[in-house]
């Protein structure tokens, strides 16, 4: 115990914000949980998730060594409303996690310098995961009693609400593990019913087809045409699940300088965004994890918002980027020209005779359907 007190004061001198220890076996259900959610395809064109399953839901396979798996969260609430950039429909929405510096590589390297403090004080072997590994950081994080898997299946943490990153720490050291935290969602379903797009089929379970962060983020191809319209400005992630939660009234602002939003991406303007080429979307985005999906796939997250805007006066953007070397960006830029100025759109229907990939010729043909319906 008197092991654990100093780590947690580690943990705090090198800004976490929460710790607690559970045990690699304390997630016996999320196996079964994982196994549906791959069975009914709601994990959509992630596939990594799949060929991770087994160790995804059994800490003791990716670690057999490990006897106690260290959780912690480090706060970044926001200093003002997520969902205020909504109503700003010729603006850019960018979750509040990606406004700042990626949290991976500031975690990442704080876990080391408590992993290291670790082996050195007691002895042991460690091992460290942000994330991007086989580890399902909100179980165990609910085990550790950081926090509960809300409805919107987000961890929720009575003193910070919904704004924690999740770190863990797996080591050979016996540490005694700490009280599960227990579900408060009691009869609330307010973050299932804030979802612009229905991405919750039931509580506690979600359908990442449908989500707006898969959406904008994680899936690669075109974003399905009935959901185009729910997504609105939201160009990077989505916090509205998240934002939405009453436990947010004991939220408190981020300590983190490096993970507090930068200006430039707080409400950056859709017709800046996208005009960005290579190279002016990297030195945007650097140290962002807005930089890890590419300009093309971004820039089709803005064409999408641009589409919904509702501002004719962003209609040059599109039509421009009809001609853009990406299939990706010229068949977003097609839906969104239709949407902006259909009239504009059918005057350069010739362009769909030579455009080359198939898909966006299928983007012409629907858009002009819609136009002369």
């Amino acid at each position: 115990m008197a092991l654990k007190a100093a780590l947690a004061d580690a943990a705090r001198a090198h800004g976490f914000d929460a710790v607690g220890v559970t045990r690699p076996d304390s997630i016996p259900l999320a196996q079964d949980r994982l196994r549906q959610f791959l069975a009914d395809g709601q994990h959509g064109d992630m596939q990594w998730m799949e060929t991770t399953a087994a160790r995804r839901s059994d800490p003791r396979l990716l670690w057999p060594d490990a006897r106690a798996v260290v959780m912690l969260g480090m706060n970044y609430g926001p200093d003002a409303d997520p969902l205020a950039i909504l109503n700003r429909r010729s603006h850019g929405a960018i979750s509040v996690y990606a406004q700042g510096d990626d949290y991976h590589d500031l975690i990442k390297q704080r876990l080391k310098a408590i992993a290291r403090w670790l082996t050195a004080t007691a002895g042991g072997d460690v091992k460290v995961f942000v994330d991007t590994a086989a580890v399902m950081e909100k179980p165990l994080a609910e085990q550790a009693g950081l926090g509960w898997q809300g409805k919107h299946t987000n961890l929720v943490s009575r003193q910070f609400g919904s704004w924690l990153f999740l770190g863990a720490i797996f080591t050979t050291l016996d540490l005694p593990p700490d009280a599960p935290e227990p579900d408060h969602c009691g009869s609330c379903r307010t973050c299932l019913d804030i979802c612009p797009t229905a991405a919750f089929p039931a509580p506690y379970r979600l359908d990442a087809r449908r989500c707006i962060s898969y959406l904008t983020i994680e899936h690669k191809g075109q974003i399905p045409r009935d959901l185009r319209p729910l997504i609105g400005n939201r160009i990077y992630g989505c916090d509205d699940c998240l934002a939405a939660c009453p436990w947010n009234k004991y939220a408190q602002v981020g300590r983190e300088t490096k993970l507090a939003a930068r200006e430039a991406l707080r409400a950056p303007t859709l017709t800046e965004l996208a005009r960005l080429d290579d190279t002016r979307f990297r030195t945007l985005f650097a140290k962002s994890p807005v930089k890890r999906i590419g300009r093309d796939r971004f820039t089709r997250n803005v064409l999408i918002a641009i589409g919904n805007s509702g501002d004719a006066t962003l209609a040059d953007d599109a039509e421009r980027l009809l001609d853009d070397a990406s299939a990706l960006v010229r068949g977003a830029a097609v839906w969104a020209l239709g949407q902006l100025d259909p009239a504009r759109l059918d005057a350069r229907a010739a362009r769909r005779m030579r455009e080359s990939d198939d898909l966006v010729r299928a983007e012409w043909a629907n858009a002009l359907n819609e136009v002369n319906a």
